[in-house]
């Protein structure tokens, strides 16, 4: 069971509790909201109810789930590679569309940095698509704030994905000093 840590992140002026976005760990019981949100999105690959199922199961004290008025409108979906155990890997992250814009998305990856399960981690990681400049942007500005290093490299080719699905390319941001951030 995941834990259930919650944070909320405000910009310098106070904001209206009605308007707060809370930050928190996922549950099982989130995946078939954070399905939801991809389908009705339109932008991020939709996979299975069951893969958001699982990711909030298995991996919800990576995973984080951005709610406003007790509704979820963005997640993350992350975790610790065995292989890699100093970094954590970003799957996916989705914010509603009514939603964007408004500091969301790096609020989702502020909070994720900041949990417990995070200790340790000096870098964070993911695919990006190429024509994704949305993604790397968010990224880029992620690093600059942390004052990390931000890398992108050749990852997976688009050939392995079948036709039409462009290559992903590794996005890597560190490493993360002690007094660059709050991850140690």
């Amino acid at each position: 069971m995941s834990e259930m840590t919650e944070t909320t992140f405000d910009r310098p002026q106070a904001r209206p509790e009605r308007d707060r976005i809370r930050y928190r760990g996922a549950a099982p019981e989130d995946g078939a909201k954070l399905h939801r949100l991809v389908d009705e999105g339109g932008v991020l690959e939709l996979n299975t109810c069951y893969s958001y199922v699982l990711m909030c199961d298995h991996f919800g004290s990576t995973t984080v789930v951005a709610e406003h008025a007790d509704e979820p409108v963005g997640f993350v979906t992350a975790y610790r590679p065995p292989s890699h155990p100093d970094t954590v890997f970003v799957w996916q992250i989705g914010v509603d569309r009514r939603m964007r814009g408004r500091g969301v998305a790096r609020g989702i990856l502020q909070a994720l940095v900041k949990r417990p399960a995070c200790r340790g981690v000096r870098y964070l990681e993911a695919t990006v698509t190429p024509s994704n400049t949305a993604s790397r942007r968010l990224f880029q500005s992620f690093a600059r704030s942390y004052g990390a290093s931000f890398e992108w490299s050749e990852c997976y080719p688009g050939s392995i994905f079948g036709e039409g699905h462009e290559p992903e390319e590794l996005i890597r941001i560190g490493p993360f000093t002690a007094g660059a951030s709050a991850l140690s």
